[in-house]
């Protein structure tokens, strides 16, 4: 890296963010300074909490990991943070109304994938996306400047879309680590069986199943823009970026007839960029 000495939290939740290679970062790089400091270390504690649960195997590890972080969380809000992802993310829980129970949250949903691998309807893997997504759009719509109350709705609307997009994209990436996130009743509606999934194998009711998951992820994207204050418009254009480069990616795998058991279907980093300038510069969502 050419640098002396330890890095800056600064400099190492930038480093996890571009590391991340997420459709977030491209959001990120319009926003005011202090207000792109501010996501940026949000952001790296959402990777740092769900890489715990990512990449360790064992998941009694993975549990005392996630201890560790519920403890630094109520340390740093008690004035002492130790880690250098809460170290960079403090300073900007005032100015941005960031609390203790949006971290937590974010913790126990990733708790949640330590202990479930299968949900038995929607209702309750919307449980599990309003932890791990939902939480998470409502601390970065007040980052990004919300100003009226409703944008809220607005903000978890829109994070359940993107965690569903996420599902779609991942379910066989998902399958190889034994967890499922599609409901078991949608399966059965569809006559998918789980062990055909976990083989990783293609069929016409497969098929079927995720294109209704595709039409309710479009349709909940259509909510969250309908919600969307006229007020807070301007300030959430991030959010819209990143809705913009998700619902691509969403028509991608959907161009692709849901080819997504052996492989993750991506956007070039040039094309999610392009997609972002887009909606900065025209106001327009692809």
């Amino acid at each position: 890296m050419g640098q002396s000495g330890p890095m800056t939290p600064q400099q190492y939740v930038q480093q996890k963010a571009v590391a991340s290679g997420s459709s977030f970062y491209y959001a990120f790089l319009f926003l005011p300074a202090p207000r792109r400091a501010a996501i940026t270390a949000f952001y790296a504690f959402c990777r740092e909490v769900d890489d715990v649960v990512d990449e360790v195997t064992d998941p009694g590890v993975a549990r005392t990991k996630l201890a560790w972080w519920q403890a630094e969380v109520a340390k740093a809000f008690a004035g002492q943070p130790t880690h250098p992802v809460m170290q960079a993310l403090m300073p900007h829980t005032l100015d941005y109304g960031i609390e203790q129970r949006h971290l937590q949250a974010v913790i126990d949903g990733c708790q949640m994938d330590l202990e479930q691998t299968r949900y038995l309807d929607f209702a309750g893997l919307s449980g599990y996306c309003h932890l791990v997504a939902g939480v998470v759009g409502e601390v970065a719509a007040r980052i990004f400047g919300q100003t009226d109350p409703r944008t809220t709705e607005y903000a978890h609307r829109l994070g359940l879309a993107f965690q569903l997009t996420n599902i779609i994209r991942d379910v066989g990436e998902d399958a190889m680590l034994g967890r499922i996130y599609l409901p078991v009743s949608e399966l059965q509606q569809f006559d998918v069986k789980a062990h055909e999934i976990l083989k990783r194998q293609y069929s016409d009711r497969f098929t079927a199943l995720m294109r209704f998951q595709a039409e309710r992820a479009h349709r909940l994207y259509e909510e969250a823009f309908a919600l969307l204050p006229d007020a807070d418009r301007r300030a959430q254009k991030p959010g819209l970026m990143m809705a913009s480069i998700y619902r691509t990616l969403l028509r991608e795998i959907e161009h692709e007839n849901f080819q997504v058991l052996h492989q993750r279907i991506r956007l070039t980093p040039l094309r999610k960029f392009w997609l972002a300038w887009k909606v900065q510069a025209l106001g327009r969502m692809s």
